[in-house]
């Protein structure tokens, strides 16, 4: 019976100090295996937070990306329209210069025809007598003629010697059909007397015009559609009027000679027409 308690109590004995040892290497286990699960849970709370972080970088960089992509659009949008306008305005500039270098042309040709105007003026007036001038005002032929070679003193009948000066003027007028001839009447500064018909010097002005013109209509046979007549009586002097001298060289007849208005404009138009592309 001793025997038999003394084996149970050593069999005992030994199973109690092996469980002890596996125990022990199981708790060392266990620690080793929390560590590790402890060391892979930071590592994998780090991997979560810097994903976390990657994940709101890239995302910042799509919304960037997407805002370059929009702006880049709007730039192309801007980029065309702006090369649309430059377009347009270089467009209008040549037609603007086309249309200056067409009236340019135009002045030029009515420059040409004023030159041929006064070389026939010239050559058929002559240049001998002072009494007569002829010249170009503003674009525009004249033949000045002093009074006294085509009135009497305050009178406005024309003289026989007017007449030989004024068939020079027909004969130029009469070649240029397209053409207006404008008599214009200028008196000097002194009243008139009031003898006869007429009123003061704008009435002297005008009738010495209006004679001029039945003598170069009803004698002359120049259109009277290409006539006009005018009267400025004192008030476009030449010289100041404070001499006898000065006064004479005032009272004067001017005869223009010039394209009309819508001759001119027809003649821009045919150079428009023909020189566009």
């Amino acid at each position: 019976m001793k025997k038999v308690v003394i084996a149970l109590s050593l069999v005992m004995l030994l199973t109690s100090c092996v469980s002890n040892k596996k125990y022990a290497a199981l708790e060392a286990k266990n620690k080793e295996t929390q560590d590790l699960l402890n060391s892979c849970t930071v590592k994998l709370n780090s991997c979560l937070e810097e994903k976390a972080g990657l994940k709101a970088t890239v995302d910042g960089l799509k919304d960037q990306n997407q805002n370059l992509i929009a702006q880049s659009k709007d730039m192309t949008v801007l980029t065309k329209q702006g090369a649309q306008n430059i377009e347009k305005a270089l467009e209008s500039i040549k037609e603007k210069d086309l249309k200056i270098s067409r009236m340019q042309d135009a002045l030029t040709k009515k420059d040409s025809v004023t030159l041929a105007v006064v070389t026939s003026l010239k050559s058929v007036v002559g240049l001998n007598d002072e009494d007569i001038e002829i010249n170009v005002e503003k674009g525009v032929v004249f033949i000045s003629i002093s009074d006294k070679m085509l009135f009497k003193s305050g009178s406005y009948n024309v003289t026989d010697k007017a007449k030989g000066v004024l068939e020079k003027v027909a004969k130029v007028v009469n070649d240029k059909p397209d053409f207006e001839c404008m008599v214009e009447g200028h008196t000097d500064n002194v009243p008139y007397n009031g003898k006869g018909d007429l009123i003061d010097n704008w009435d002297l002005s005008v009738k010495r015009s209006t004679s001029i013109i039945r003598v170069l209509s009803e004698q002359l046979s120049v259109n009277p559609a290409q006539l006009i007549a005018a009267g400025r009586s004192s008030y476009v002097p030449l010289v100041s009027n404070d001499t006898a001298e000065n006064r004479a060289k005032n009272r004067r007849t001017r005869i223009y000679v010039m394209p009309k208005i819508d001759q001119f404009y027809e003649m821009v138009e045919k150079e428009m027409k023909k020189q566009q592309p």
